[in-house]
């Protein structure tokens, strides 16, 4: 995880990347003032889950802030965000939003020449990388680096958590690649209060959401796809007579014996608490929400 100092140019096309939260600071300020012990984000690093409170996550933001100006952030600047979503990602975007200055989310999918042209467009000032490939695309670039632990100065480290269910918490395991992505976790996370959870990489996000088992999860149309999957894989092959009764339990969840099977292949997903999935509002043309996922999905306009 990197901050990289890009030189300004006059000029900037950055609507595209440009991240929307309008009230974010202030509802961070009402969950720091209102419910200051409770916990704000959960992370999962080196096999073990980390809290941090919402005091924490806006004493860390005013800490970045600072960090920020001292690297020569001010209102005018623009700062650009590539990786996998999780705290230090977050905090850093509001960070750069107390500052005053914009914030900007970029795949950490590009190559060289996407990237070259993304940058000319986008002219971010400063940005954070994660990713060791993406960290050297950028210093090809010739950009300096600094570590997120300078600009947040000491501080005392998140909390160890032994995790046990939380019957209101939002999962994400997405990163910039998804472009309204940042926008939407900071406005369902920041206007519910509730606890938001990420997993410690996105190999481990299956396991990981298993021992969350979340009551929302925030996605795009290409993860919730990828989702499917996942559950297509876990059931037993089309055709069996397996696969006709877990999908006759899905079609008649009224009857005990469906409700069982059911609830074992949720439990399995970590969708044991699961309430409800964030989804845009899908084109005409796009697939129908899986079955097992579509009694969960709300279509946000």
């Amino acid at each position: 995880m990197s901050v990289h100092e890009l030189k300004r140019p006059p000029i900037a096309d950055s609507v595209e990347w440009q991240v929307k939260a309008p009230q974010a600071l202030e509802q961070l300020r009402h969950w720091g003032q209102v419910s200051p012990l409770q916990t704000a984000l959960r992370h999962k690093r080196h096999g073990q889950w980390f809290v941090w409170r919402w005091i924490d996550a806006l004493r860390d933001v005013e800490r970045l802030a600072d960090g920020l100006r001292q690297q020569g952030f001010t209102e005018d600047s623009r700062l650009a965000l590539s990786g996998t979503f999780e705290p230090n990602l977050l905090l850093l975007a509001l960070a750069a939003k107390h500052v005053g200055g914009e914030v900007l989310t970029l795949p950490d999918t590009l190559d060289a020449e996407s990237l070259h042209k993304v940058l000319w467009r986008s002219r971010p000032t400063h940005a954070f990388i994660q990713g060791r490939q993406a960290r050297q695309l950028w210093l090809n670039h010739g950009q300096s680096l600094l570590s997120f632990d300078e600009l947040l100065g000491p501080v005392e480290p998140p909390q160890r958590l032994r995790l046990g269910v939380n019957s209101a918490q939002l999962w994400s395991e997405e990163g910039t690649q998804w472009q309204d992505g940042l926008t939407v976790l900071l406005d369902q996370w920041l206007a519910s209060g509730q606890s938001l959870a990420f997993p410690e990489s996105p190999g481990s996000a299956s396991r990981d959401r298993r021992e969350v088992a979340p009551s929302g999860l925030l996605l795009s149309a290409e993860r919730l796809q990828r989702l499917a999957d996942e559950i297509d894989s876990r059931l037993a092959p089309p055709g069996t007579w397996r696969r006709r009764l877990c999908d006759w339990a899905i079609a008649h969840p009224e009857k005990p014996l469906q409700r069982l099977i059911k609830n074992r292949v949720r439990r399995l997903l970590g969708f044991h608490n699961l309430h409800f999935i964030w989804q845009a509002t899908r084109s005409p043309d796009a697939q129908p929400a899986p079955t097992w996922l579509a009694e969960f999905k709300r279509d946000i306009a």
